[in-house]
């Protein structure tokens, strides 16, 4: 892989210790980017960044609820001021999982819920940094999932594959709009990865993605490697 030595790399959802933000942001430092590092509790991006600073790489964290175009608005002007005008790559992975069952017996409430922090969240965070994405010719990197791939029934989680499923079409209009600017966008759909939260909730008898496997695609999709890849979405299973 390349070096990313010089470039800025913005990372949401790396708040969690254990869980796939982390081993995503260990791979783009070792690669030499600089980190802005982005998660809705800021005591907890505060600690995974001073855990890369303590490691000798560059990071930095900051707590902002990207569900909210306000936050969103002053956490770009923080970033600017902080690492300049230009991002090497965004890699939006905020969001979560929540069943809802049949829909008929659907509650509102978590239907709403999984479309803000999975959709909502994407578009407001994606839309706040395009500008600084075309200023450094930079790649945009969704997650989706499995559920969101074609042959997928949504069965008992209607709610979350909706929201996967739009963030794939989000992503390919941003592909599509952005190719002129430079700006490249993608999104890797992972099966169940191996984070500290599935483990304790599904055990250790299932076939899980590793966090690694899944910082190599991301880290790949950013690169020079990558230069002609837009619109498309790699599965991981």
């Amino acid at each position: 892989m390349p070096s990313l030595s010089g470039s800025t790399v913005l990372l949401t959802g790396v708040g969690g210790e254990g869980q796939v933000g982390e081993a995503v942001a260990r791979a783009f430092a070792d690669l030499g980017a600089t980190l802005a590092l982005v998660d809705r509790t800021a005591a907890k991006v505060e600690a995974r960044a001073s855990d890369l600073v303590a490691a000798g790489k560059k990071a930095r964290g900051y707590g902002c609820d990207l569900s909210s175009a306000d936050d969103l608005t002053a956490l770009v002007e923080r970033v600017k001021q902080e690492h300049g005008s230009r991002l090497g790559a965004l890699v939006h992975m905020a969001g979560g999982f929540a069943m809802s069952g049949p829909v008929a017996e659907s509650s509102l409430d978590v239907w709403t819920r999984q479309i803000t922090i999975n959709l909502t969240t994407a578009y407001l965070t994606s839309r706040a940094f395009l500008p600084m994405l075309r200023e450094g010719k930079g790649a945009l990197v969704f997650f989706a999932s499995e559920a969101a791939l074609p042959g997928r029934t949504g069965s008992n989680r209607s709610a979350y594959a909706v929201a996967k499923s739009g963030v794939v079409t989000l992503m390919q209009s941003i592909a599509s709009e952005e190719r002129a600017n430079g700006v490249r966008a993608n999104a890797v759909a992972p099966t169940s990865i191996r984070t500290a939260a599935n483990v304790a909730a599904m055990g250790d008898n299932v076939r899980y993605v590793e966090r690694e496997e899944v910082a190599a695609a991301v880290t790949f999709l950013c690169s020079d490697a990558a230069s002609a890849i837009t619109g498309q979405v790699v599965a991981l299973s």
